[in-house]
């Protein structure tokens, strides 16, 4: 069976004006739209064609009978124009004894100091739809953020003490709660003061971003710990992988993001939100590192990005004109264009769906195989291996 599904933009401050109406080809609102879901999680469940709420439809039609309750995924659109928080997510087993804890102490699950919301953790995937897209993820090399910090002024400086130490994980733990406590305001406003007149080949784009965050979010104790991060620049059909504990920011672009249906982040800054510190710094994986890029294994056109979790896999599809594209599924997935128009047609009940940019359909499980024609992209999400 196939199910056509829709949702309204979600209008966070940090979401673009033009990037979800351009790849939809409808006249901007002015609003910002920040994120479709395309998906059942309760927060702002996708709708079928006869008004029913996706988790509902799924129930009435016998698809989570006998199984977990929701699908184990979440599909987005998600355009930022300016920076989200920056945040980390806990592995599946710190959720489990951190929800127990907050439950214990008789937290509303919707208070606004509540951090974990579930019992399940939050791997991420964001693959760029539009020409670039940019983040911040993971802690840089410690060696190229000292170079860094030495064009920072007596604020870089002060940093470079902080992080000094032969364990280079403990350092950086250490910095950032420091940067987080409330004593580095000095510091920080320092590192947004001397921002202002540095120059670097090597580090143009951050130093650029570094101006960009302190004007968003003057006196954001984020500011410094987005200092630490690696900047990436993703290109059009790259991916970006995020695992448990593993800090990042998005910034500007649009993408296809999956997820493990789940609303546990841990903020470290870059917000007005509610920032518990001591989690933070509990779930952290402080290691520096390269940037987590996802390479997908491509066979017969169609790219799969695996990570190495159970909730989901996302497969990119390109559709020419002069060939079909048999895409094997066998379990529930969800195919969203982003590019052309493309027919999706189901191989158990031969129920076809065409779909324009922004547009998406849920096949349930019987359909085993999708066969794509047209010409176009499509994105398919389903459970991991």
């Amino acid at each position: 069976m196939l199910a056509p599904i829709t949702n309204t933009p979600r209008d966070y401050e940090w979401g673009s004006t033009t990037l979800l109406a351009g790849l939809e080809g409808r006249t901007p609102t002015g609003a910002h739209e920040a994120e479709i879901w395309f998906g059942d999680h309760p927060g702002c469940p996708a709708v079928t064609a006869d008004g029913r709420p996706l988790g509902a439809w799924l129930a009435d039609e016998g698809v989570t009978a006998g199984a977990p309750a929701h699908l184990p995924f979440l599909l987005k659109l998600l355009a930022a124009a300016s920076s989200l928080s920056i945040q980390a997510h806990p592995s599946r087993a710190q959720a489990v004894e951190a929800f127990a804890r907050e439950e214990r102490a008789g937290i509303p699950r919707d208070a606004p100091h509540r951090t974990y919301r579930d019992e399940n953790h939050k791997p991420e995937l964001i693959v760029a739809v539009s020409p670039t897209f940019t983040a911040l993820a993971g802690i840089r090399d410690l060696d190229a953020t000292r170079r860094l910090l030495g064009l920072l002024g007596d604020g870089g400086q002060v940093l470079i003490e902080r992080l000094a130490g032969a364990d280079a994980a403990a350092a950086v733990r250490g910095a950032i709660e420091w940067l987080l406590s409330g004593d580095a305001a000095a510091a920080i406003a320092a590192i947004a003061a001397a921002a202002r007149t540095a120059q670097s080949d090597e580090f143009a784009d951050e130093l650029a971003l570094i101006r960009r965050l302190a004007a968003d979010f003057p006196g954001d104790p984020g500011l410094g710990v987005a200092v630490l991060m690696n900047l990436v620049t993703l290109r059009r059909g790259e991916g970006l992988f995020v695992p448990a504990g593993v800090l990042h920011a998005y910034q500007d672009g649009l993408g296809v993001e999956i997820m493990a249906a789940s609303d546990n982040v841990l903020r470290g800054g870059l917000t007005p939100k509610h920032v518990d510190v001591g989690e933070l710094v509990r779930v952290l994986d402080p290691t520096p590192g390269p940037v987590p890029v996802l390479r997908p294994e491509e066979i017969a056109g169609v790219a799969r990005f695996a990570p190495d979790v159970p909730d989901f896999a996302l497969l990119r599809v390109q559709v020419r004109s002069d060939a079909e594209v048999a895409v094997p599924v066998g379990a529930v997935a969800i195919a969203l264009a982003t590019a052309g128009a493309v027919t999706v047609r189901g191989g158990a009940t031969g129920e076809a769906a065409g779909l324009a940019p922004g547009r998406a359909v849920l096949a349930t499980p019987d359909e085993d195989v999708l066969t794509l024609t047209g010409s176009g992209e499509i994105f398919i999400a389903l459970p991991g291996a």
